[in-house]
C-alpha cells in the first residue's frame, strides 16, 4: 500500500502496532548463512545449555531485521531511511518465541543538508509474547515538506 504522509502530518506520540511472527531454528540457520555469524550462542544447543541462557538464542540481527521488516506495511514516497540509533538488544529472543513490533513518532526535527525536508524519529520497539521489549532502536526517516501552494 502506498500512503503519502509529509513531515508536517507526522504526530508525536502516534503508534503503530504490526502482526506477530514466531521465531523458528530455521531463522537461526538463514540467517547464519546470510551473515556469516555461526557463533555457538546461536547454533550450539550443546554449549548454550550450560549458560544462564539454557539454550540457544536468536542473533540480535536477526531480531532487529525481523522486527524492522514487520513494520514494512506501507510505502511513503516522499520519505526514507537515514538510519538507525540507539540499537539495544534488552532481553534474549529464543526459538519458539513470537515478537511482534510496536513503532512510535517520538520526535521531529529540521534537516540540516535539506530545507526541504525534516526528519522524523520514530522508537521501534520489539516485544515478546509475554510483553516484555527485547529490542529497542530510533528509526530515522527523511520526509519531504508538504510543497507550497
Amino acid at each position: 500500500m502506498e500512503v503519502t504522509t509529509y513531515f508536517e502530518d507526522y504526530e508525536i506520540g502516534s503508534s503503530r502496532k504490526t502482526s506477530g511472527r514466531t521465531i523458528t531454528e530455521t531463522d537461526f540457520i538463514v540467517h547464519a548463512g546470510h551473515t556469516g555469524d555461526f557463533f555457538p550462542h546461536h547454533m550450539d544447543a550443546e554449549f548454550m545449555k550450560n549458560t544462564p541462557f539454557g539454550q540457544r538464542i536468536a542473533h540480535g540481527t536477526l531480531v532487529f531485521s525481523v522486527g524492522v521488516g514487520l513494520t514494512a506495511s506501507v510505502i511513503n514516497p516522499v520519505a526514507f531511511s537515514y538510519g538507525y540509533d540507539r540499537l539495544r538488544f534488552i532481553k534474549p529472543v529464543f526459538i519458539g518465541d513470537t515478537i511482534h513490533s510496536v513503532a512510535t513518532i517520538v520526535a521531529k526535527e529540521d534537516d540540516p543538508k535539506r530545507p526541504e525536508a525534516g526528519r522524523v524519529i520514530e522508537r521501534l520497539e520489539v516485544i515478546n509474547q509475554h510483553g516484555k521489549a527485547v529490542l529497542a532502536a530510533d528509526h530515522i526517516y527523511v520526509v519531504e515538506r508538504r510543497p507550497k501552494s
